[in-house]
Order: C-alpha cells, then structure tokens, then sequence
C-alpha cells in the first residue's frame, strides 16, 4: 500500500472531510481513501471519448503498412 502526504490543504476542505468522516462514522484517513479512489475511476465512456478526442487532433494518416513493407523491401 502507498502512503500519500497532503500539504497546503485549504483549511475549509480538511473542516469539510472531517465533518464527512464523522457523518459516515469513519475516520477522516478512511473518507479521503474513499473519496480518491471514487474520483480515480476511469469508466470505459469517460476512456472513449478522450481516445477520441486525441484521434480528432491528428492528421489522418493515409499510409497503408503494405505499402510501407513493400518499400522497405525494395530497398
């Protein structure tokens, strides 16, 4: 397991995780686990639609591998 240190955490985030933690009956190391491993969660639309994202800034790229095996080959 990895350990992870906060620093600089605003003052009102840390009230607002503790008050969290006690609501639920955990401790306040229990919440923020929760709460980051909720917030990590690719889900497989959130994966697509940034593949596709990426894919739409790319020029198409014409080459067949053929072609390029081909050329190779004559060399």
């Amino acid at each position: 397991m990895a350990t992870l240190l906060i620093r600089n955490l605003d003052e009102l985030v840390a009230e607002r995780l503790r008050v969290q933690a006690r609501l639920k009956g955990v401790s306040v190391e229990e919440e923020a686990r929760r709460i980051l491993a909720d917030g990590t969660v690719l889900t497989r639309e959130d994966a697509l639609e940034r593949m596709a994202e990426i894919r739409s800034r790319q020029k198409p790229n014409k080459t067949r591998a053929v072609d390029l095996i081909r050329e190779d080959r004559d060399r």
